[in-house]
């Protein structure tokens, strides 16, 4: 492909800002966080074939990434990797098939290594919005730890927040969405280790005064 006209790249990079979570974690002409790799120049980093790869399957190309898998249509996505791949495009690789979500745990998943995994960076390691990320998203990172805010939040708001990221909540868009990367046993593992931070509960009419503890797997 040719580089993408002036309109079609301002359109990319504004979808990449405020509708995808690119730049949450990414960096692009100086604008963005600092957790992954700078995309301003990584068409002369790296090709055509590994951006693609990379975008569509971030697991599959780095096994341990904490990059989430954000599913496209084919029109977005030619846009994104057209704007990554600038005027060293050549013809936009075909989706590479993720590899697909790992196996549903046989035990109930550990919440902290995963916090720290995938929510540390901006959240900070304690839940306290004070990640190394954090000073740079244009909105901070919610303050797990803050029991005043979490308690007015149901644990299916928190999950929703972590499968499907702010976009879709009206939240910011820096906040990615994990449910095409993390097993619904681990995204629950994750509400409940946030409930430990902030040494709260739910508002009671969401749980009938019952704690979360969904089985493995369940939505």
């Amino acid at each position: 492909m040719t580089a993408l006209s002036p309109f079609a790249a301002a359109k990319a990079r504004t979808l990449m800002s405020n509708r995808l979570s690119c730049l949450g974690c990414h960096t692009l002409d100086g604008v963005g966080g600092r957790v992954g790799p700078d995309l301003t120049t990584v068409s002369k980093r790296r090709t055509s074939d590994y951006i693609a790869a990379i975008v569509d399957d971030p697991q599959g190309v780095v096994p341990g990434s904490s990059m989430p898998r954000i599913p496209m249509t084919p029109e977005l996505r030619a846009l994104v990797l057209g704007a990554l791949m600038g005027a060293h495009a050549a013809e936009i690789p075909t989706v590479r098939t993720p590899s697909g979500l790992a196996s549903p745990p046989a035990r109930i998943p550990d919440g902290a290594p995963l916090y720290g995994r995938y929510c540390a960076a901006c959240h900070g390691r304690t839940g306290g919005g004070d990640g190394p990320n954090a000073r740079f998203l244009p909105v901070s990172p919610a303050v797990h730890r803050d029991a005043s805010s979490m308690s007015a939040r149901t644990d299916d708001r928190l999950f929703d927040a972590v499968y499907g990221g702010g976009y879709p909540l009206g939240r910011s868009a820096a906040m990615p969405a994990f449910g095409a990367t993390l097993a619904r046993a681990e995204i629950w593992a994750l509400v409940r280790y946030m409930r430990t931070l902030c040494r709260c509960k739910p508002p009671a009419w969401s749980t009938d005064g019952e704690q979360p503890s969904r089985p493995s797997g369940e939505r």
